[in-house]
């Protein structure tokens, strides 16, 4: 997982499988970008091979502390796999993933 600054907001990059036992490493840093006042965070899933249930879970959890927080989420994934989870698992309407970078800092 990386973890930068990107015009105001705060660009979470997941990496390789997320699973149960991906999540533990990912939940703590994810909290944390979730934690300021009216955060404005994107994860970025392009780095990501694998999610599962429990990434989907993680997602959701990002994006009620997100709007709990009176801020916005943006999410960026690109591959086939990743689109037909998030449809799968009802979050592909929710979440609106863009396909880039420059995509999610537009519409945020």
């Amino acid at each position: 997982m990386v973890t930068y600054p990107a015009h105001g907001h705060t660009v979470v990059e997941l990496h390789g499988e997320i699973d149960i036992a991906g999540v533990e490493s990912v939940g703590p840093p994810l909290d944390e970008a979730t934690s300021a006042p009216a955060p404005a965070v994107i994860i970025d899933l392009r780095p990501t091979g694998f999610f599962d249930c429990s990434g989907l879970a993680l997602l959701v959890r990002a994006h009620r502390r997100v709007a709990e927080r009176g801020g916005r989420l943006r999410l960026i994934c690109t591959s086939a796999l990743g689109l037909r989870t998030l449809r799968a698992g009802g979050l592909f309407d929710l979440l609106r993933p863009v396909p880039t970078l420059a995509d999610a800092l537009r519409d945020a």
